[in-house]
């Protein structure tokens, strides 16, 4: 992933983004629940990683969760410092997590492995499970499809994932599956798919 093409393609578009998509009122109330679900179980911080608007940081605190916003877009994390003024937000990678290892409660990835080259998801996995304590949780949302392939998303070149492939690369990691969602496409969206996992 070309991290500048990609942070450089979001802020481009970042006001009209923000529109579409920045309150969990505009998301599936399947995925809020599933996120919901997961990562406001047990206590410790809970990194939302490609945060975008920050309406999922801001939710996940809603609930009492010490939840912290990484976003590499610049807009992205003055709007949702603007937008949920009681929360954490700050710039950052999700390549290069600066945490301690075993030392946070929670992730959420959000769409925000889309853009990562196949090549390059294996890495980013391990850095998730680096950081995060045992028995600790991920959650991730990504576009399935029945092949690895890449496709035209409207930002900026994204991938598909089978939900079987993504979840055999959690375990590669060191993450064991325990909940998935899956909607087909249904005209107006691309089919979705969502895992829970727990760190091993």
């Amino acid at each position: 992933m070309n991290t500048a093409v990609v942070r450089d393609a979001y802020s481009a578009v970042a006001p009209v983004y923000i529109d579409l998509f920045g309150t969990t009122g505009k998301a599936d109330a399947e995925d809020v629940d599933l996120i919901g679900r997961h990562l406001s179980i047990r206590p410790g911080t809970v990194l939302d990683l490609g945060c975008g608007p920050g309406h999922y940081t801001g939710h996940l605190r809603s609930l009492g969760v010490d939840a912290v916003g990484i976003d590499m877009v610049p807009e992205f994390i003055a709007h949702a410092r603007a937008a949920h003024p009681d929360g954490t937000y700050r710039l950052g990678s999700l390549s290069s997590l600066d945490a301690a290892d075993g030392t946070i409660a929670g992730i959420l990835a959000w769409y925000s492995l889309i853009h990562l080259l196949p090549s390059e998801l294996d890495g980013v996995l391990a850095g998730f499970r680096r950081v995060t304590a045992p028995g600790g949780r991920l959650v991730v949302g990504f576009f399935s499809g029945d092949a690895i392939d890449a496709f035209a998303h409207k930002v900026v070149t994204a991938y598909r994932w089978p939900v079987d492939e993504f979840s055999a690369r959690l375990r590669q990691a060191g993450f064991t599956e325990i909940e998935r969602l899956h909607r087909p496409a249904d005209g107006t969206h691309r089919p979705h798919a969502a895992i829970a996992a727990v760190a091993a």
